[in-house]
This record gives C-alpha cells, structure tokens and sequence, in this order.
C-alpha cells in the first residue's frame, strides 16, 4: 500500500505537551489567532492548520516555544504522511522531501514522538530510523553544514508522520521538549528535579551565570523535606529554609541551610535576599500575593515558585495570576515543565 501525503497549503503547527494539557495548549495557539486548531485529549500534542496562503509558515508568526506556558515543543510542518508501510518508511518520507523540501536543505534533522500512552512506544522506532534516515538525507544532499533549518519529524503512530523545518535556534533544544535529568542519590525528594529543569528552561545560560552565583542568599518558603532547599546549597548559595515541618538530615548536613521553623506566610527576612523560593500546596491567588508582596518590597531581586492549578480553567487561571504579578515584577515567565504536574513554574524578578 502506497502512503498517502497530505501536502497542507497553507501549512501549520506541531505544539507538544503534557498529556491531559492539550485544551490549554490549544486555547494558546487558538488565540493568537493563526489558524484551525485540533487537539485529541490525551495525546500529547495539538495541530494547528494555517489561516494564510503561505508556501512556507512566515518565520515571524512562529511562536517561540518560550512564549507558550503549556507547549513543550512547536515547530512548523509542511507535510503528513499516513500509511506508510511497516517495510519501507524511509522512501515515502524522501518522496516528499523531494517535492517539498526547503531549497537550502537542512543542517540536522531531529525525531520526535508525543510523550503518551500510545506515543512513548514510539521511542524505540526514533532511536532505529534515526540513522538510517540520516544516511540517505546525507545521501540526496538534504543535510547541509551551515544550513539555517533544522529538519523535524514527528510520529503520530508507527504509520503516521508529520515533516517539519524550522529555523535552527527557534525550537526547544530538547528532543520532545524534554528535560531530561537524573535525581541524585543523595537529593532529598524528587522536587529537586523540577528546580533544576525550572532553571535550564525559564533561564538562559548567561541569566544562570548572573544571577545564581555560590555566595549568594535565598529563602525557601515551605520547604520541607527541603528538596529545593538542598539545591541551591548544592549551587553554593546560603538558604533560610522556613517551614513548622522537619528537615531531611542531608539538607541540613550541607551546612548552607539554615532551617526556621515559622508559618511561610507570616514569615518575614530581617534583610533583602537574592533568591526568593516557594512551592507550597495553596490556592494560586495566595500565592501571587504572597510573592508579589516579596518583590513589590524589595525582599528578594529574584523569585523561582510553583502555581498549583485546578481541575478547570487552568489557562484562565495562570493569565489571572501572571498579571496580578506584573504589577510588582518587570519580567515574569511561566511554563509547564515536564517534572511539573498539575502546576506551573513561574520565574519573576524584581
């Protein structure tokens, strides 16, 4: 059986997600107003379908990945493919490049697979057509050093895939929009992952430079067991961890960490910090306030917190909170990590 090619004019979007968060995803591309949107709850990713005649989507109207709070991933697609044989994938994909490739070819080509239920099987056959394809891209002449476009696929199933570029630099730098990292044995709880990829994605590598030196001071608002706490020792930076609830033995062990046992919202420094943490279970509305009181006084240059959502309106909420925050924060940035679950992160500086 032949594939068949739905050669899309005009093109569209792939925006990958956390599985459960393709509505949200959706209403964000829906309303920048780009084009028809279709998103399969559960699936892990959304498409959207261009508006405009164009033979290529506009380089300016492709949302960073930054800029969307519940998109992994987004890069524009040119083409999909369905039913393609289990033999020979690799021959309808380059029949299409043939007649729908960029001109300047590609300087790499990355494969990725929506991170669900019927996606995550999808990993092994990434990993065994990675070379292959490769290869014969290398082959036609489709791979060229220096080149401004990435090539991307994506494998909706084993026999369904879209093909995509994008300009190199544009999309996140992590297969799939996955952050992915190891939890050191001795970490405390696994919410120290979720610092250390908050850190990776909602700041640059010139911003982590700047602004997270060894030295410097932090306060930790409700952090037991103390996972973020422990981090940021790890960081050498000098924590106050504020929580009524115990420690683990290895926070404290670092000797960077001073633990203070008070209500994390009746707490108050007896002097301006650095690093202003927070990841405590309460409503978003008491939390915004409480560190938009932080940063609106001065208490802290800079603030790394978690916002955690409800079952409904979860967009709605995260827009109502952010510019509540905007008021006392002159940057704000908010994304739904991979090692977050019903919450967002949100970086805010003074």
């Amino acid at each position: 059986m032949r594939a068949k090619t739905s050669k899309i004019q005009p093109p569209g979007l792939i925006g990958l997600c956390r599985p459960g968060f393709e509505r949200e995803l959706a209403k964000e591309l829906t309303r920048m107003a780009l084009g028809a949107v279709q998103a399969e709850q559960n699936s892990a990713f959304v498409v959207l379908t261009a508006d405009q005649p164009v033979s290529r989507f506009a380089r300016e109207r492709v949302p960073a990945w930054q800029n969307l709070i519940f998109a992994r991933q987004v890069w524009p697609w040119f083409a999909r493919l369905e039913d393609l044989p289990r033999h020979d994938r690799l021959e309808p994909i380059l029949a299409a490049l043939d007649e729908l490739a960029a001109a300047g070819g590609y300087r790499a080509v990355v494969l990725e697979f929506p991170d669900s239920q019927i996606g995550r099987p999808l990993a092994k056959l990434c990993r065994t057509f990675a070379q292959p394809l490769t290869e014969a891209l290398k082959a036609r002449g489709y791979l060229v050093e220096g080149a401004g476009l990435e090539l991307r696929l994506l494998f909706g199933t084993s026999t369904t895939v879209w093909l995509g570029e994008v300009p190199c630099g544009l999309a996140c730098p992590w297969p799939g929009g996955i952050v992915r990292l190891k939890l050191p044995r001795e970490a405390p709880s696994r919410s120290v992952l979720k610092l250390v990829e908050a850190f990776k994605v909602l700041l640059n590598e010139e911003e982590r430079a700047r602004f997270l030196k060894p030295g410097m001071s932090a306060v930790d608002l409700g952090a037991a067991p103390g996972g973020w706490s422990w981090q940021l020792a790890k960081w050498g930076l000098r924590v106050t961890a504020v929580d009524n609830a115990r420690l683990a033995k290895s926070v404290l062990a670092t000797g960077l960490i001073e633990h203070v046992v008070a209500d994390g919202f009746k707490w108050r420094p007896p002097k301006a910090v650095d690093w202003l943490l927070c990841d405590m279970i309460e409503r978003p509305q008491l939390v915004i306030e409480l560190v938009g009181k932080w940063l609106s006084r001065r208490w802290c240059r800079h603030a790394m917190f978690n916002l955690k959502l409800p079952m409904k309106n979860r967009l709605e909420t995260v827009d109502t909170a952010v510019a509540r925050l905007r008021l006392s924060a002159k940057e704000v940035r908010v994304k739904h990590l991979y090692h977050d679950r019903e919450e967002v992160t949100v970086y805010a500086q003074a």
